[in-house]
């Protein structure tokens, strides 16, 4: 790696170079195979960029309606995938939270494919009648190219910002709770039915402030 002092020097003696800041560039997103402590940086350093792959197509959730947001009509749920930490098995889970009731549910994945998202997705599918599921929404990972198939089910699909977080509060939320089950470095494989429902259980009979302490059983309980 270049440094600063280095930079200079070939200023100096006007050798061709490649400024310090592109290359943490390239470094960050993927195209240079280097550890990140070998970095000499001050301040707050950048994440490595996603790797799994993402896609652009697709309903921005700028389109999504305006009671999706409100949270006052049942049947909108967000999606996510929780995964292992690196070096353990490719094994997953698919998790989905509504967004009125904050009713969450997680169903167990061999891998992080548009494939399995879609099974997973038709086995939430078969737990509630075809009413419950007006939208979901999720990030652009690859895992979710299955949107075409939900589409098809008369499901309305919409993504969320690059980089938005905050648009998917409800799914960092619920899987917040989920890795105080399993933390992160859990092998998401090896976890039994028994340990997962076990774990749901917990999350959907744990009272929320923002249900004016009723649990999200019992919100859900409420729209039945």
């Amino acid at each position: 790696m270049v440094s600063r002092t280095d930079s200079c020097r070939y200023r100096l003696e006007e050798k061709p170079m490649v400024a310090f800041k592109t290359i943490y560039n390239w470094f960050y997103a993927g195209l240079i195979d280097i550890e990140l402590n070998v970095l000499r940086r001050k301040g707050k350093s950048l994440q490595p960029r996603e790797t799994r792959g993402k896609f652009r197509i697709g309903t921005p959730i700028s389109k999504r309606p305006k009671e999706v947001k409100n949270r006052q009509t049942f049947g909108h749920w967000k999606l996510d995938t929780e995964v292992a930490s690196r070096g353990k098995s490719k094994g997953c889970l698919a998790t989905f939270v509504e967004r009125k009731t904050r009713f969450y549910l997680a169903f167990k994945m061999p891998d992080r494919t548009a494939k399995s998202m879609f099974l997973a997705i038709e086995q939430l599918c078969t737990l509630f009648p075809k009413e419950a599921f007006k939208t979901f929404t999720s990030d652009r990972g690859k895992e979710f190219a299955c949107y075409p198939l939900v589409e098809n089910l008369d499901i309305s699909f919409y993504f969320a910002d690059s980089y938005s977080s905050w648009q998917r509060g409800s799914n960092e939320n619920a899987n917040g709770l989920l890795r105080e089950y399993f933390p992160k470095k859990t092998d998401l494989a090896a976890i039994s039915d028994g340990q997962l429902a076990k774990a749901l259980f917990d999350i959907n009979n744990r009272p929320r402030k923002c249900l004016a302490y009723r649990t999200p059983f019992e919100a859900l309980l409420n729209e039945s």
